[in-house]
């Protein structure tokens, strides 16, 4: 018996690396699985269903159970056919998890809006498309008194939580999804969804080019940054076991698991009145030294 024996899962972006990984380890858990990609290179460019069909074709060999889908996940009506493959295939959907990314590297000084337009899309626009549709089927059942028992597990980074370097695009589309799943969670709870975010770190073709010597394998010992680490986490978030849990971030890297803090209140002052220009700079200096130290932009 596997922790997820008898759901349903979308991953998006499932082809290569983490959602490789993710689809390999819910199928391994009883899951039944839509192996969504593209096939697109890592800018996002061309398009190749045989990337999913080799990762449907590992699940099927191990016994498991899965569908291969290449719709374009920031594409509306593909995005309902994401859900339409799910549910005509395997008869209902339990899971969707939001992986599909792409990543244009570039100083903000040099950014151009077209990369900017084209990351936005990719990630803000298709984890919305994605589980907009998703929710639409989960409400349906629920509005018809069918037990829903839902999730969403969207895909934020350390990039959106804190910044990162030559990432202007990627971080804001990123803390942007941090955010819409915060939402989802406080909107949704009542239908039976929940929604939580995932910052993982592992070896990819995102990160083996932005961080080479970080990603490197090592010759020896615990793979730090293998994909396959952070999958067992994933998986329990789309299981039943997770249903008390939404609204939360994860950071997620070889054997470690923090739940993210978030935005919360730091330091106050409170004049109980106008302040003057001229009044807050102590003010200010005062609040500065009383914050918790920050973690740095990624580098920075």
């Amino acid at each position: 018996m596997g922790i997820c024996d008898g759901r349903v899962v979308i991953i998006t972006g499932a082809g290569r690396g983490l959602g490789r990984a993710y689809a390999l380890a819910f199928a391994a858990e009883g899951a039944q699985v839509v192996v969504n990609d593209l096939g697109a290179s890592l800018a996002g460019v061309g398009r190749d269903l045989s990337t999913a069909q080799a990762v449907v074709d590992e699940i099927l060999a191990a016994g498991g159970a899965a569908v291969a889908n290449g719709d374009d996940v920031a594409d509306w009506d593909g995005a309902a056919n994401i859900i339409r493959t799910a549910v005509d295939t395997f008869g209902t959907l339990d899971v969707v998890v939001n992986n599909a990314g792409m990543v244009r590297d570039r100083m903000f000084v040099s950014a151009t809006v077209d990369e900017w337009d084209a990351t936005m899309r990719v990630h803000l626009r298709g984890h919305f498309c994605v589980a907009r549709h998703a929710v639409d089927f989960w409400r349906s059942r629920a509005k018809a008194g069918q037990p829903v028992d839902a999730r969403i597990i969207n895909t934020t980074s350390g990039a959106g939580l804190q910044g990162s370097i030559a990432q202007s695009a990627y971080s804001a589309a990123k803390g942007g999804i941090a955010s819409l799943t915060l939402v989802q969670a406080a909107e949704l709870a009542r239908y039976g969804i929940t929604a939580n975010a995932l910052a993982p770190a592992a070896r990819t073709r995102m990160t083996e080019e932005a961080f080479a010597t970080a990603m490197k394998k090592p010759e020896s010992g615990f793979d730090a940054q293998d994909p396959d680490n952070v999958a067992p986490a994933v998986v329990w978030l789309g299981s039943s076991a997770s249903r008390a849990v939404s609204g939360c971030v994860f950071e997620l890297q070889g054997g470690m698991i923090r739940l993210a803090n978030g935005w919360n209140d730091g330091p106050t002052m409170d004049k109980g009145a106008r302040w003057a220009p001229n009044e807050l700079g102590p003010v200010m200096a005062q609040l500065l030294a009383a914050r918790p130290v920050q973690k740095k932009v990624w580098g920075s």
